[in-house]
Order: structure tokens, then sequence, then C-alpha cells
């Protein structure tokens, strides 16, 4: 029963085998015995001991492979697998082995896939099992308990033949309760690549190796002169801080033959983290950033690995070639966005890295073309398209053709290999996910090169932002196969170069043909309509700046940034940052600006009214216009017509009044409009309005004014006329007086006479005093001298 349930191909066990099938036939043997009394089975039910079936138990025990060493041996090596078995059922496995058996080879790239689709199914047929002095036993292994396994074995005892791929499985047998023979529990095939001779023709391969990352940096400068950067996050410090993911990158990269594959944007981020940068806060106080050392020590390390090594800068910010085939070149300028960022991406990455790139080729997400991706693709410039083999169906052909091939119009297309380039997809954090994706993509390449002995270049572009355990899946299998016999590291520029197969596909897809899961992730027209608003704001403004470059640079490259492909999947998020440049541009237009005026009352034919401009800016600002026009001319005329101009020029964080000369008709209510232009007539900023009130003075009401003004000068005259005849009266009289006062003695008794008089005549003319009346200020005057020392008010 034991042999009927084992693999198919399972050659005879040794002495251990024997004894265990020795002791299950004798502890059955009373069961059998009881079986004899009992009434005869249907034939239907009957089978007799030697009758094949399947363990009920299959797959209860998992197997995994976490490490193969050497990954593609040699004569002499040995070979080394490490991993787990775990016992997933919920019987107790014992008397369990576990060990390594060779497949049949591999002859073609598809028997590949179908071996690494079905690693764990214990029904396809397994090759035989190595002697048992290459396995391990386990007593016991209980439920839920993982143990693990090491399995040395010398490469003469793996009875490898020709040269290719073979399959290598690691199987776990034992018993459970329910069943007490020996069965397999579970099984994990591998691949074992097997070329131990230098190959004739080695295949010349490209690797690609990208550093690419999300967008980090927002439109907003610091006022500064150094224009301090603002970083909507600090999760790109992480992402290059030691450990993380770039910074493993450059480290893993550096030790490869690779074509460094690289967005400027990265560069342009790091460099400005290495100076003074701030990170968005929650309010309207930025933070302050603290990873300038990490900065500087990445960029150093970047330098370092890329010295004689070939560089490709994308354009910047890695723009979605396929959205904007798809869904911008309807909109107006979103070309010369494209444009833009591959003119910039040579002079960023040669000021960072010291270095001179190429920017000849355009990536398109995963590869994936039709004739509209290469037209855009190819309008900035590039003459290669990277494409995937999953785009080109190659038909008719036993073998992979080379990478390139001409598709018309001068362009070339590089088509890189699909199962090598997605071979380290998924979560390679698990040692036995990474160990299987390590021999897979050397058993692919290996199989490729045994296909002919014609001189192929294959070129492998693994996904844009490769994880930290993907890129250290893909470092030991780079290392492995550029180590090995049958590969030759080869740059990308070389690899476009090489002579193209006759037999290659050159037709582009069809637009029908392009892949609709792709098609569902890319950025919508609406995306690349923002950008075009924002980049007619942008031009409206920067005319007016005396120093531009501080607003047109952050704004470009931000507007580049907007087009990323790594938005791809995150519309709500690239909503946002697209919606955050153009609200910044938006306040920033807006520092510059008429200041409110309220009603002003003009009264006479002309007077003046002052318009003040405002610049809250840090630079200052020039060439702009500023015209004030009358609503309704024929009652108010500015500067003698409808309207006036006046030039504005304003330094920056000042005001200046602008003075207009304006003319009244009529009188009643004017309505003026005040509005900033550029010198190319465009409305800059919004208009202020406000009314004039026209008063305007008769010649009645002047003949009037003058009348009054002349009854005051002559009531002043005869006022002052007045006082000075009274002086000069009180004077004479004053004199009259001293001469009587001086004839007085000698003449007492005339001088007595004349008092009496006065006296009655003053009683006569006065009246009864009455109690209401007031006191009087003055004595009585006398006509007489008065007497020595006597005063008399007057």
């Amino acid at each position: 029963m034991a042999e009927a349930a084992d693999f198919q191909g399972t050659r005879p066990s040794p002495a251990r085998r024997w004894l265990r099938r020795t002791g299950t036939l004798l502890a059955g043997a009373p069961l059998l015995a009881g079986l004899l009394q009992l009434p005869a089975a249907s034939p239907a039910g009957a089978a007799g001991p030697d009758a094949p079936q399947a363990p009920a138990e299959s797959g209860s025990v998992s197997v995994s492979v976490d490490s193969l060493t050497p990954g593609a041996p040699g004569e002499g090596d040995t070979v080394t697998v490490t991993g787990t078995v775990t016992n997933k059922g919920k019987q107790t496995v014992t008397d369990a082995h576990v060990g390594l058996r060779v497949g049949p080879l591999l002859d073609t790239r598809s028997g590949i896939d179908t071996v690494a689709k079905n690693g764990d199914d214990l029904q396809s047929t397994v090759g035989t099992e190595i002697d048992d002095k290459y396995s391990q036993e386990f007593t016991r292994l209980t439920p839920g308990v993982s143990r693990p396994f090491t399995l040395s074995v010398p490469v003469d005892e793996l009875d490898l033949g020709q040269d290719g791929v073979y399959e290598l499985a690691v199987s776990l047998a034992g018993e459970t309760s329910a069943q007490p023979w020996e069965q397999p529990l579970g099984i994990q095939r591998t691949f074992l690549p097997w070329k131990p001779e230098e190959a004739g023709t080695k295949t010349k391969t490209t690797v690609m190796w990208p550093l690419i990352s999300t967008v980090h940096m927002t439109a907003q400068t610091g006022s500064d002169e150094q224009q301090t950067p603002v970083f909507h996050d600090d999760e790109l410090a992480k992402e290059i801080s030691p450990g993380g993911r770039l910074d493993r990158m450059v480290a893993l990269g550096r030790n490869l033959g690779v074509t460094w594959v690289i967005d400027p944007d990265l560069l342009a981020s790091v460099e400005a983290m290495a100076a003074r940068y701030e990170i968005l806060g929650e309010g309207d106080e930025n933070i302050v950033g603290g990873h300038q050392s990490v900065a500087k020590r990445w960029l150093t390390e970047v330098q370092q690995a890329v010295v004689d090594e070939e560089v490709v800068a994308l354009p910047f910010g890695d723009p979605d070639l396929a959205s904007l085939a798809h869904n911008g070149t309807s909109v107006t300028g979103s070309l010369s966005h494209l444009k833009e960022a591959t003119e910039v991406a040579s002079n960023v990455v040669e000021s960072i890295l010291h270095v001179t790139p190429t920017t000849d080729f355009a990536w398109p997400v995963n590869g994936a073309i039709d004739p509209s991706v290469v037209r855009v693709a190819t309008s900035a410039g590039a003459d290669t398209v990277i494409a995937r083999s999953d785009t080109f169906e190659e038909t008719g052909l036993p073998y992979t053709t080379s990478a390139a091939r001409p598709i018309g119009g001068g362009t070339t297309a590089v088509v890189a290999d699909a199962r090598l380039s997605t071979a380290f997809q998924g979560d390679m954090t698990k040692a036995s996910t990474s160990a299987l994706a390590v021999q897979r993509f050397l058993a692919q390449s290996l199989t490729l090169g045994l296909q002919t002995d014609r001189q192929r270049s294959v070129v492998v572009a693994p996904q844009r932002t490769l994880s930290a355990s993907q890129a250290q899946t893909m470092a030991e299998a780079i290392g492995i196969l550029q180590g090995g016999t049958w590969s030759e590291s080869q740059d990308l520029t070389a690899a476009a170069g090489a002579e193209p197969d006759p037999g290659a596909t050159t037709e582009v897809p069809r637009a029908s043909a392009y892949p609709s899961s792709l098609r569902k992730r890319e950025l919508p027209k609406a995306t690349f309509e923002q950008i075009a608003r924002t980049q007619a704001k942008l031009d409206r403004f920067k005319v007016i700046l005396a120093r531009e470059s501080r607003v047109v640079t952050p704004f470009g490259r931000a507007l580049n940034r907007g087009m990323s492909v790594s938005w791809r999947g995150r519309q709500s998020e690239a909503a946002i940052y697209r919606s955050g440049v153009e609200s910044y541009l938006d306040g920033l237009i807006g520092q510059v600006r008429l200041i409110d005026k309220s009603e002003t009352k003009l009264s006479g034919r002309s007077a003046t009214i002052p318009v003040t401009v405002q610049n809250n800016l840090v630079q200052g600002v020039e060439k702009l216009v500023l015209r004030l026009t009358s609503t309704n001319p024929t009652r108010l005329e500015i500067g003698g017509a409808a309207y006036e101009e006046q030039p504005v020029a304003v330094s920056g964080g000042h005001s200046q009044s602008v003075k207009f000369t304006t003319s009244a008709n009529a009188n009643g209510r004017a309505t003026v409009v005040a509005q900033l232009y550029t010198e190319d007539g465009d409305k800059y900023g919004a208009p202020v309005t406000f009314d004039v009130k026209v008063t305007e003075i008769t010649a009645t009401v002047m003949l009037v004014i003058g009348g009054g003004v002349l009854l005051l000068v002559l009531a002043g005259f005869r006022m002052y006329t007045q006082r000075k005849r009274a002086a000069a009266r009180e004077a004479e009289e004053q004199e009259d007086r001293a001469d009587e006062d001086a004839d007085g003695p000698q003449n007492p008794a005339a001088h007595e006479a004349r008092l009496s008089q006065e006296s009655a005549t003053g009683s006569r003319e006065d009246g009864p005093e009455q109690p209401s009346d007031p006191a009087p200020d003055t004595a009585p005057e006398s006509a007489d001298p008065s007497g020595t020392g006597e005063r008399v008010d007057r």
C-alpha cells in the first residue's frame, strides 16, 4: 500500500522501508483476520492491497525552499537546500523524512512556467528520490509545528545529463494515524540550471536598474534668497536612509553591471533636502526638515555607483506617456510639458551626478504601447521606445528574438523580455518566494540561451519602484547570472543598436490591443486640463515679475510632477496635489492687487484721483499698466478721455499710488473702474469699482459768494475808520479837560455852578432807576474839566 501511494517513478526504499512495510503487515494481521469473517464486499468496493490510491492527507504538510546554493552549480559543487516543513493538517505526522528529487529536463520556457504554477502539486509527476543519506528525518510533526531542514548533496549524485534546466523537488513523506503507511504529504518544486561549461555564444543581457520614487516636493518655496523648498511629507528621507528602499537600490546596484534608469526629479528632490528644507505643517507654520546629512550621504553613494556605468535620464518627473497619449493630446500645451521635462532632464542629472546621461529612451508603463503612445513618446526627442514582449507577440519562431527592432519613422523599439522582467513582482519578503523567483529567473535565462546558437540581446525591465526585498532578490539573481557561463552584460544603448532579428515582429499593436487593466488606471483628461489652466495663469503672472525664475522654475517642475506615472491608481491624491499647486499660484497672483476705494466726491471742474497698487511679494513687479475708466465719460472724463493708462512698477513689499487727472462736465454720480493689465493687454487681477460724486459750482453761486466777501471787507473797513475817529475824539477831549482842570482854582464860584448844572441835567435825562436795570459800567459824563487825578472811562 505504501508503494502504491508513493510518487510515480519512486525506486524501492532500502532496509528502512522494508522494515516499515513488514511492521505495517504485522500490525494489520488481526484486522485482516476479522475482515475474513465478514461477508464478501461488492465488486465496486473491492480493492487489492496493491491498487493505487491517492493519499487522504495529500498536501497536509507545507514544504518551503528558502535557499538553494549555488543557484547555478558547476562541476564538483555541492548543492545545499534549506527550508522548513510545517504540518498544516489535523493529525500528527510520524516517521517522516524530507528528501530531494530530480525531475526531467525542462527544455521550453512554457514548461518552466507550468512547473512554477504547480510547484506544490502532489499529483504531478516527479523524479526519483536521491539516496536516503541525503535526506533528513523527523520522528514527529505535530499539527501547526514547523521544522527547518538542510539538505546537501554533491552535484555528481544528482545524475544530471545534458545542459539545461532540471526540475528539483523537495518532498516530505510520512505516516498518520489514519493512514499508517509511508506516503507523500508535501512537496515544493524549484529549478536547477545546469551549464557547467562556458557557452560558445553567450546571451547579451541588459538589466535596467531604476531609481524612481513618488512625488515629494510641492511648488512652494520660502521667501529667502535660497528659496527653501517645501515637501508635502518626509517619506523620501525614509527611502534614502540606511536600510531604506532607495538606499538598498544604490548599494545593490553598484556591485552589478546594470544600466541606471533615473528620474531627475528624485535627484533634484534629494539635493534640495541636502540644504535647508521644510515640510508642510497642519497650520500656517511649516516644519523644518532635519535629514540633510542623510541626503548628502545618499547622493555621494549614487555618484560613486554610476561611475563608468551607463545612465539613462527619464523626462523630469517620469511623465505618464500612455495617459498623455490617450487623454492629454487633445489639451493644448500638454506635449510642451513633455518636451520641457525632457530638456531639463539632462542638465539636472549632469549637474548632480557629474555624468552625461542619455535621453534617447522613452519608457511607457509596463512597456505597453500602441501607435499613439509611440507618437507621444518620440515627440520630445527620444528615438527609442522600451516595450515588452507581452505587447509584441512573436509568431512562427521557435526561439526568443533579440530586443531591438525597427518600428518605422526612424524609431527603434527595445522589447524587454516579459518573463525575466516580471520575475520579481509580488511579495519577496518571504525567503521561499524569493528563492523560487531567483531560480525561475535563472531557469528562464538559460533556457532562452539554449534555444539557438544565434547571438541575441535580451533586456530586463523590472517594475519602476522595486521594494527593498524585490531589489534584494533581483540583485541576487543578476549576480548569479553575471557570474554564470551562458550570459554576459551589455548596456541599454548597445542593446538598442544590436542587429535586429529578421523574424522579429515590427508592427506596433493596435490601440484596441492596449491592456484594459492599464487603461483603467491612467490619468484622466481632467489632469491635463488642470495643468493647462495652471500653466496659463503662470504665463500671465511671470511677465510682471522682476525675477521670474523664482516662480517659473518651481512651478514648472511641479506641473511636470503632476503628470507622473506614480499617480496611477492614486487619483484622489493626484487631484489634491494639482489643486494645491494651482491654489498656491492663485495666492501669489493675489499678492499684487488694487486697494479698494470708497466713494470719492469731486467739487469743481477738475481734480486728481489716486489709485493704490499693493505688492506683497518679496520681489518687485513691473511691466504692469493701470487703466482708470469712466463708465460715463459725458459726465466725468479721465485724462481728457473715457480712460487713461499709466505704467506701474512696485518694489517687493511696497505700495504705490498712481494719480489720475479727472474733469467734470456735469453734476451727478459717475462710476469709475480701475483695472491692472499686463503689457500684452491681458487683464491682471480683479478690478476695483468705485463712484465719483460730481458737484459743479455755478456763476450765481460764485456771485453770491463774491458779494458776501465784499460786504465783509466793507464792514471791516467801516469799523476801522470808526475806531480811528473815536480814538482822535477821545484824545481831543482829554486835552480840553486838562485845560479846564488847570483853570478851576482861579474861579471857584463858576466851577461849582457848572457842577450843579451838570448834576441836575443828568438827573432829568436818566429818570428814576429801576430795580431791574443793570448798573452802569461807566461814571456819568461831565462837560466840565475833570479834577486833578480823576479818571473818566469812555
